[in-house]
This record gives C-alpha cells, structure tokens and sequence, in this order.
C-alpha cells in the first residue's frame, strides 16, 4: 500500500516539472511570453510545483539510500533550488544588485524562527496547551544556525580587508569552507552520533517510518529529481526579470525578492512542519525548520560565493543596521524559547509578533 502511494505521488509530481519545461521552450521559441500577464502566473504556478515535486522525489531517493546521505541528499537538492534562484535572479536582475544571496538567507532564518517556528508552536499550543521537545538536539541546531549566521551575515560589516558589507576573496573562501564543514558536523551528529537528541523518545523513532521505495520508483524519483531541479533553474532565468518588475511595480524595495525566494524554497519543509505540530510531534517541527534554515546558510552561501568568484562579481553579506537589530532579537528570543524543552501560546506568539516586525521592514524599509 505505500509504495503504491508513493508510486502515486510520483506520476503527481511529474506534470509541474514536464510542463514547466514545455513552457520555457515555447518561450525561448518566442511562442509566448513572459512578460504576459496570465503567462507570468502560470509560470509561477509551475515554479511552485517544480519546487514540490523536487523536494518530493529527493525524499524519496532519501529514503531509499538512509541515513545520513539520506538527509545530506534532501539538503543538496534543496539548496540546489536556492542557488539556482538567486544566481538566476542576478544574472537576470535589470540593477545588477549582488545582496540577493544575503537578503535570501536573512529572510530564511526570519521565516523559519519566527514564522514557522511560531506557527507551530502557537498551533500546538492551542491544540494541546503544552508541547515538549528535546533541549539537547534543538539547542545544538540553534547554536549552529547562530554561529553561521553572525558569520555570514554580520561579522562582513566590520572586516578591515575589504570596506563595505562584504568578505574579501580569501576570506569568503575561508568562511564558505568553514560553514560546509560545520554544516557537514551537524548532519553527523543529528545522522549518526547523537540520533537521540533529535527523538521524542531516545529509544526509538519518532512516527511512524515510511517503507524505502522500490529500486524502480527510486530510479524513477533520482531522474524526476533532475527534470525538476532543471525546470526550477530555467523557469527561474524566465521569470527573473518579470518578477523584478512586478516588485517594482507593487511599490517594493529590490530585496523583498529574496523573501519571495525564501518562502518559495521553505514552502514545503514549512508545511510538512506545519503538520507534526498539529500531530503532537513538536520535536520534528522542529528538526524539518532548523534543518532547512542551517542548509539555507550552511550550503547556500558557499555555493553562492562560489559563482560569485568564478564570474567576478562582488558579493554583498553584510546586514544592514535594523535587520542585525532583528537578527538578533530572533536568536536571542529562540535562545528563550528552546532552552526550556516545553512551549505553549505564548511563545509562538513572541515569535509571530517578530515575524511580523520583519514582513513590516521588508516591505517598507
């Protein structure tokens, strides 16, 4: 019965990403066009199903390969959907700015401690006045996930080596190699090492576990995983610069795009999070947030930096003075709210109300 399931959802998730490529050739054959309305939301559409559909077949070839490489797997592929947005959105961008990656990152770190983080708890909250979680395995995802965003996002703003918000050649190679590496750490640790710290209960799993596919299904997934991820890369180059107008046209600044990336790529992590809170399993709320906002971070900035250096362009980091303000108030207020090992209402709410002080100041700077 699950694999017939899984095999279900599989031929699902083949029509965003076939379709998304179809579109993209009628285009590139200047069939249609981008810059039409009703094509425009179509294509977003699919963008959006391309983005599912790939996060779907990688938890399937995840779950066929196991731990660790089955998270390391997930990871990389999301990731890849993150790169491959914003290098296209820069190359594709009509006032060359290079902050993207940056304002990408923040906005994933914002949305995921306050936003999904909140929801969940002020969904759990309500559903069963109080929730627990293990303090060990959330406080060491917090603690990497703090480390690697001071380092990317704040520590640029007061480097000698290069003026301005941005890291030097060396040392984005150094900080790129050293966030991979940490990153690389935790996926061991959370994996392998100390699996139980990220259990409700230590001596066994938590839910119930899903059947790996067949070696057909997987085979299947493994080339859906690379039809996807290709449609996600060439609807992003298609829509880039139309999407950048539409921002411009709303009123908002440049960077609200890297929201609009970051809830696009957290979108799927964000629900299936969604959900185990409203099943009593807070601690994999969890798990599924602060996991995708280290991948966000810990892999996307170095592959960033990394097409940075090859094409030569400069690659802004650095926060500016009111985001390092909510930056701060985020870790220091999820510090709080992840040392107690309970949560209820009230903490998600702090975490909404941040939330929505950082919507406020995306919008309107």
């Amino acid at each position: 019965m699950a694999s017939a399931h899984q095999a279900q959802n599989g031929w699902k998730n083949l029509v965003p990403p076939v379709a998304a490529l179809i579109l993209v050739g009628l285009e590139h054959a200047h069939i249609l066009h981008a810059d039409n309305t009703g094509l425009f939301l179509v294509a977003s559409i699919l963008l959006l199903g391309s983005v599912f559909a790939a996060v779907h077949h990688a938890e399937m070839v995840a779950l066929k390969v196991g731990e660790p490489m089955g998270s390391i797997l997930l990871a990389l592929a999301v990731t890849a959907i993150e790169t491959s947005l914003i290098v296209a959105a820069m190359l594709g961008s009509e006032t060359g700015d290079n902050s993207l990656a940056r304002d990408t990152v923040f906005s994933a770190v914002s949305i995921v401690l306050n936003g999904v983080i909140g929801l969940c708890l002020l969904v759990g909250g309500a559903r069963y006045r109080e929730q627990g979680f293990r303090v060990h395995g959330t406080g060491s995802a917090l603690s990497v996930l703090a480390t690697l965003a001071i380092l990317t996002l704040v520590l640029p703003n007061f480097t000698i080596a290069r003026l301005g918000p941005q890291y030097s050649p060396t040392q984005l190679m150094f900080v790129g190699g050293l966030s991979i590496l940490l990153y690389g750490v935790f996926v061991f640790v959370q994996s392998v090492r100390h699996r139980d710290y990220f259990l409700v209960d230590p001596d066994g799993d938590e839910g119930e576990a899903h059947a790996p596919p067949s070696t057909g299904a997987t085979a299947f997934s493994g080339v859906m995983l690379v039809v996807s991820l290709a449609s996600v890369v060439l609807l992003a180059e298609t829509l880039s610069p139309a999407l950048e107008r539409a921002i411009h046209s709303a009123g908002l600044p440049v960077s609200f795009l890297g929201v609009i990336i970051a809830l696009l790529v957290l979108l799927p992590e964000s629900l299936a999070a969604l959900a185990a809170a409203r099943a009593n399993k807070l601690q994999t709320s969890l798990n599924l947030s602060l996991g995708s906002a280290i991948a966000s971070i810990g892999l996307t900035i170095p592959a960033v930096g990394a097409v940075s250096l090859y094409l030569g362009k400069e690659l802004t980091l650095g926060l500016n003075e009111e985001n390092m303000v909510i930056l701060m108030l985020t870790l220091f207020v999820a510090t709080l709210t992840l040392a107690t090992g309970r949560a209820t209402i009230l903490q998600g709410a702090v975490h909404l109300v941040i939330f929505g002080v950082f919507l406020l100041f995306s919008a309107v700077p």
